[in-house]
């Protein structure tokens, strides 16, 4: 896992545009034609093109740039908008005529039924070519690399990618470029591209099919356009790179695939701040590999944290009930990002030593108070300053196994304090819960959460009881 010990500058190249999505239901067919009727419910906008690749880079804490053509028109004062309230600078070049691009996707329970676009595809003028450079060679000494985001919609012309490869080279940075189309020599000088298998095969016009073709398309590749490093992205399979005279596959690995909108742009950012920090390319490839893994399991263009990449990372060592077993600073980072999400996280705590239906009932019923259950779970010593000598009778470790096992139950967090009041202080959740023999008492951390809630025990269960019955068979 890389470490950021200083904020790369990182100088964005690219067609600019918008994602919107309309997100709904379908629950009938129209009587007028034999198509769906989706009821919207919701609607997103989000940067799309180079402006996801942008998402992705402010998302791991990058100071950005972008320099690219607009349309003189509602969408690009929308794009010019959103990449300010990011924080990116800009330095956009306004051309008369053109249209920003919009891209709408109609959708229902999560699928995709249509794709409209609004946008022009025409090369931009002479004149935006002229400005967009001499913009760029202001810039380039202020930045550690250089990324192109080539979606074909005529910002990147083949005079401005000459321009743009050569000057950067006698700048000694680095230029990646997420190519397009089937000639890929007019990205040439370029330190790597990142194609995936269809647009290596169309670049190549070799059909890869196994593990000798993927490594003549990575030679071709490589030969053709003057690449220092040729790699493939592979989707949800991870990334190839040819080493000297062998192919590696890196896989990524994603706990589920949901979507693989944006991976490409995922890839391209990640490989660009790895690379900006001083990493060689296996290192930034891993990286690289981490990210995608994450934004394969969301929905749409989606970016990562460095944070997410790291927990991800552990994840990848741990059982999926282990992932749900938390420290203090883990959790503190994960509420925080919960709380971004507009997550309703509910708290209780306990010891839990014996597990009956009466604390699963409990559980459950806190869990539906909101959306993310978080438990404190009282350590070994915390138990035995409250309830003796000899208890518990199962250790911390094996009543946190057990308990995040629970389906309502989403973290668990072991305290050594006799209260949890320092961790409810780092969850600083919406609502705690506690059991109705608090009636009347202060609950611990109640002057924290926003709302208290008693919940009432199920009669004639307890651990105590248990206990007592398990001594009298005896």
């Amino acid at each position: 896992m890389i470490k950021v010990e200083k904020i790369p500058n990182i100088l964005v190249i690219g067609d600019l545009m918008i994602d919107e999505y309309l997100w709904g239901n379908c629950e009938r067919i129209s009587p007028e034609a034999p198509v769906q009727i989706v009821d919207i419910k919701k609607e997103t906008t989000l940067l799309g093109g180079a402006g996801n690749v942008i998402s992705n880079l402010v998302s791991l804490g990058a100071h950005v740039e972008v320099l690219s053509v607009i349309g003189d028109d509602e969408v690009g004062l929308l794009v010019k908008s959103m990449l300010t309230k990011q924080g990116v600078k800009t330095s956009l070049v306004e051309q008369k005529g053109r249209k920003t691009s919009r891209k709408t996707r109609l959708m229902a329970s999560h699928s995709q039924v249509v794709r409209y676009d609004k946008e022009s595809k025409n090369n931009i003028s002479v004149d935006s070519v002229k400005a967009l450079y001499e913009k760029f060679q202001e810039k380039i000494n202020s930045y550690d690399i250089v990324l192109l985001s080539d979606y074909n919609k005529g910002v990147l012309t083949n005079e401005l990618l000459d321009k743009v490869i050569t000057y950067a080279n006698k700048n000694s940075k680095k230029v990646l470029v997420d190519p397009k189309g089937n000639d890929f020599t007019k990205y040439k000088g370029a330190y790597l591209l990142t194609p995936n298998k269809k647009e290596a095969e169309l670049a190549s016009n070799i059909k890869i099919e196994n593990d000798t073709d993927l490594k003549e398309a990575l030679i071709k590749l490589k030969e053709e356009v003057s690449l220092e490093v040729s790699v493939i992205t592979l989707s949800e399979h991870g990334i190839a790179i040819l080493e000297e005279d062998k192919v590696t596959v890196k896989p990524t690995v994603a706990r589920e695939v949901y979507d693989v909108t944006g991976a490409g742009d995922t890839v391209l950012a990640s490989l660009g701040f790895a690379l900006s920090l001083g990493y060689g390319i296996n290192t930034a490839v891993e990286f690289a590999n981490l990210a995608a893994g994450i934004v394969v399991g969301k929905i749409g263009s989606a970016t990562a944290t460095i944070d997410e990449i790291e927990e991800y990372r552990a994840s990848l060592h741990k059982s999926s009930i282990e992932l749900h077993i938390k420290n203090f600073e883990d959790i503190e980072k994960l509420s925080k990002r919960l709380r971004k999400q507009n997550k309703k996280i509910v708290f209780t705590n306990g010891c839990f030593d014996i597990l009956h239906k009466g604390h699963v009932s409990y559980l459950n019923t806190a869990k539906s108070f909101g959306d993310v259950l978080i438990l404190g779970l009282n350590s070994d010593q915390s138990v035995k300053r409250l309830k003796g000598e000899d208890r518990p009778i199962n250790t911390q470790d094996d009543r946190a196994y057990i308990l995040s096992a629970l389906e309502c139950v989403d973290f668990v967090v072991i305290f050594d304090e006799d209260t949890p009041y320092e961790l409810i202080k780092l969850v600083q959740p919406d609502i705690l819960v506690k059991g109705a023999d608090y009636e009347g008492k202060e609950v611990v951390g109640s002057d924290i959460a926003k709302q208290t809630k008693l919940v009432t025990f199920v009669d004639g269960k307890s651990t105590t009881k248990t206990i007592e019955k398990i001594q009298k068979v005896k």
